[in-house]
């Protein structure tokens, strides 16, 4: 384990501490002068229980915590520790067409989609970029590929069911080998109930093929099918497993919240080397705790004259 910066030239701030500490107790020697120069004021201080001598070290040693943070925040600190990371960075691909509202699965295929998603991202581990894409007749890129899971559960959760017609798969495989064309490894997890309308499934599994990109695919829905708006729209398999299994993907079939998390460790491959975690947000956060916890310090032991 060891400990980087991306900003190196930022550290330089540090050296405001030295000065932090000469001012603070340069002033606190003049404030005792003049505080003397009222006889009665260490009277006062005896009855009030006032420590005219102290140094006040405890705001002092917050301050220069709170400098610390900051500056190595900018300086962009990072920790370096061996850990179990993923192979792949991955785009899941949620179809949010009109069919996704059938209700065969409760409440309804999108939200499932959505929670399998969610359930999905919080098994990586921290360290794994992920991108988020909905997809009807058209692609949105919902969330850009990121490690921040906050983010990425943000992307899934502001999916909402389309009103439009179309679900072309092929766009949504091309932006999203777009979005992963700089890693290494690169896997694509679509979400569908498999009712593909525009375009040739060949030309996406052929597209798939040729820029190396792993597809897995995971069937929301049940044979029987489901309730929609437009009649009852049933789960099909078939295009979903041949675009896996073309790819060297694999295809699982959602037909419950729970059926498909046993299943996520053989879609995240792992191996251990040196991952790097950003402790930038930790860093201001810590400078937020301790400014309200001075500000309260403060508050509490104002001296009244």
């Amino acid at each position: 384990m060891y400990f980087s910066f991306s900003n190196y030239g930022y550290l330089i701030f540090l050296l405001i501490i030295p000065f932090m500490i000469f001012f603070h107790f340069y002033n606190l020697r003049n404030l005792r002068g003049r505080a003397l120069k009222f006889a009665n004021f260490e009277a006062i201080a005896r009855i009030k229980g006032i420590d005219l001598f102290s140094k006040n070290i405890l705001p002092l040693v917050i301050n220069i915590l709170i400098v610390t943070a900051l500056v190595l925040s900018i300086s962009g600190l990072t920790l370096n520790m061996e850990m179990d990371v993923s192979t792949y960075s991955y785009v899941i691909a949620i179809d949010s067409s009109e069919s996704m509202g059938a209700t065969d699965l409760s409440p309804d295929r999108l939200t499932v989609a959505k929670e399998t998603a969610i359930e999905f991202v919080n098994s990586l581990p921290f360290t794994t970029n992920v991108a988020v894409v909905s997809y009807t007749g058209n692609t949105f890129i919902e969330q850009d590929l990121t490690s921040d899971k906050g983010m990425i559960r943000n992307g899934i959760n502001q999916i909402d069911l389309a009103h439009v017609g179309g679900t072309d798969l092929y766009e949504a495989v091309s932006i999203s080998f777009n979005l992963l064309k700089n890693e290494p490894n690169r896997a694509i997890i679509v979400m569908s109930d498999g009712q593909l309308n525009v375009g040739n499934l060949n030309e996406v599994i052929d597209y798939a093929v040729y820029n190396n990109v792993v597809v897995y695919t995971m069937g929301i829905g049940t044979i029987e099918g489901g309730q929609t708006k437009f009649g009852i729209s049933k789960l099909d398999e078939n295009s979903l497993k041949a675009l896996a299994y073309s790819t060297e993907g694999k295809y699982y079939q959602v037909d419950s919240r729970n059926s498909i998390l046993n299943s996520f460790s053989e879609i995240v491959q792992m191996t251990r080397k040196i991952g790097s975690i950003p402790l930038n947000f930790y860093l201001i956060l810590l400078s937020i705790v301790l400014f309200i916890i001075g500000q309260i310090w403060t508050g509490t032991h104002k001296i009244a004259l």
